[in-house]
């Protein structure tokens, strides 16, 4: 299966995060995940959550990266990924931390832990790459949201019928974490 891989230079400006969100939305409808999938809204959303980080967390500029399945109309009945990737050159590692009911932010990469299939961050020279994967299933339409935001194909075949979740914080459940 082919991959398309692009990326976007973000700016430490707030107004960048709806550049990106444009930008992902129109990326994911060029390799053929349409706007109306569960997929594509999951994915907008988690971008907009790591560029919000990247810009507020850090005031440093970053490179907001996808990487897309060449499409499912291969014939393959392989689920293919989508990567999301927001590297920055702050060296500050990711943080749990815990946010009050009133608190208007802090829940990002709580929210992140919860929609992606598998999610991590490395350093990467001086800064780090924060990642996130979702999973697609072979047919559009097929997919359903499992316990946690995983993604349980529509048939074993596909994915085993096992849906799969790693976090980057095993033992952390019920905290809040924001990239500072």
């Amino acid at each position: 299966m082919q991959v398309l891989q692009v990326q976007l230079e973000i700016r430490p400006d707030p107004a960048e995060v709806g550049r990106a969100r444009r930008w992902a939305r129109s990326r994911l409808a060029g390799s053929g995940i349409g706007d109306e999938e569960p997929l594509a809204e999951t994915l907008i959303l988690l971008v907009s959550e790591l560029v919000t980080n990247a810009v507020v967390h850090t005031g440093c500029p970053a490179v907001l990266r996808l990487s897309l399945p060449g499409g499912v109309a291969d014939g393959s009945a392989e689920p293919s990924v989508v990567r999301l990737e927001v590297a920055d050159t702050s060296d500050r590692a990711p943080v749990p931390r815990c946010a009050g009911d009133e608190a208007t932010g802090g829940r990002g990469l709580a929210l992140v832990d919860g929609l992606a299939d598998r999610w991590g961050w490395s350093v990467e020279g001086a800064g780090k790459r924060i990642w996130c994967e979702l999973d697609r299933c072979a047919e559009p339409g097929k997919a359903a949201v499992g316990h946690g935001g995983a993604v349980e194909c529509g048939t074993a075949a596909q994915c085993d019928g096992v849906a799969v979740r790693e976090s980057a914080y095993q033992g952390f459940e019920g905290f809040a974490f924001e990239v500072v």
